[in-house]
């Protein structure tokens, strides 16, 4: 029965993958075709293509009242996507940062990541906090449309089909659609399965939804900044994680909340830690990309540490393991006052330089 279990929630995140895909190539050309701007289509389309995957399976999840798999969910992926994606992406090479992104996208992404935190002090994200971040993705969208509008296009700008190659609108149409129907298809599996693994191994669905949904559900925007990085189009690479972490607060919470019937319920085991980590991580990529606006690698290999220690502190938790105290020792007496040291020490360099 468990082996059954495992393969519906691999061929889920495969079917999640495919849907994904489908939709960011199908939408794409669609835009590239009525004449976006091409940085219009790498902060939008993509940005919200490869969040497809967490919306199908929060929305899905809040619906049946998985309440925690919904949260872990977003929360989880947006961990991974400052933490392991941008790290992983700078330690491959080093990201060039644009301007805008320091000036307006980073620091949306920290504000609405208070916000959700503010939102949820009370234990449930209801039908009216959904509304008002879904208003704040359209007041967004509203607000990039107009910044873009009629700026010069960039030397590293997220690559989107050329107009002339957009093929024909009714098959891209179709593309789109199809992509939706294996996206939706794929959360329910997904959703099962996670379900049924929680119930087997007996963890909480919360830890599920922070490590191997979330890790499920990002693979779209690890895939696509890994790919840019490797590939030289490093403003995707940091693009398309702020873009995705703004639209999975805003715009998947937002729906999610709208459509539970009782909101979603957010536990007080993601509030007094998991919350207040996502929030950490947006707000230690503020200080890095003002220095001279790049990620070097060893800020990515920085980021990744991170990463694995927050991993593991969760499957120690969960596991009730004996190295727990010891390893939650270490980490607030030496590895985070020493992270806060060396953030601080690379802006006063990064001003001192200017």
């Amino acid at each position: 029965m468990e082996v059954f279990v495992l393969l519906g929630f691999v061929a889920g995140i495969v079917l999640l993958l495919a849907g994904a895909e489908f939709l960011v190539r199908g939408a794409s050309r669609i835009a590239s075709a009525l004449g976006l701007p091409p940085v219009m289509i790498g902060l939008t389309v993509v940005a919200i293509g490869t969040g497809a995957p967490e919306i199908t399976v929060s929305v899905a999840s809040a619906w049946i009242g998985r309440g925690d798999l919904a949260v872990g969910n977003i929360v989880g992926s947006n961990i991974m996507n400052i933490l392991f994606v941008l790290g992983a992406s700078a330690a491959i090479t080093p990201l060039v940062v644009a301007r805008r992104l320091v000036r307006i996208d980073v620091p949306i992404m920290i504000g609405v990541s208070l916000l959700l935190v503010l939102l949820a002090i009370d234990g449930r994200i209801g039908r009216m906090d959904g509304a008002l971040l879904f208003a704040g993705l359209i007041g967004y969208m509203i607000f990039l449309i107009r910044q873009v509008r009629g700026e010069p296009e960039p030397i590293d700008a997220p690559y989107s089909p050329p107009a002339g190659r957009a093929g024909r609108m009714g098959w891209q149409i179709l593309r789109v659609l199809l992509g939706l129907a294996l996206l939706i298809t794929g959360s329910r599996w997904m959703i099962g399965g996670a379900v049924s693994l929680a119930r087997a191994i007996g963890v909480s669905e919360l830890v599920i939804g922070l490590t191997i949904v979330a890790v499920g559900t990002s693979l779209p925007e690890a895939a696509t900044s890994l790919m840019a990085a490797i590939r030289g189009r490093r403003e995707i690479a940091v693009g398309n994680v702020i873009g995705s972490n703004i639209f999975n607060i805003l715009g998947v919470v937002g729906i999610a909340g709208v459509a539970a019937p009782r909101g979603i319920a957010v536990s007080p085991a993601a509030m007094n830690f998991d919350f207040p980590v996502m929030l950490a991580a947006a707000a230690a990529a503020l200080p890095i990309f003002f220095t001279g606006y790049r990620i070097a690698r060893w800020e990515g290999f920085l980021f990744l540490g991170h990463y694995i220690a927050y991993t593991a502190y969760l499957i120690l938790k969960a596991s009730e393991h004996d190295a727990l105290p010891a390893f939650s020792g270490v980490m607030q007496l030496f590895v985070l006052p020493l992270t806060a040291v060396t953030l601080i020490v690379v802006v006063v360099r990064g001003w001192r330089a200017k």
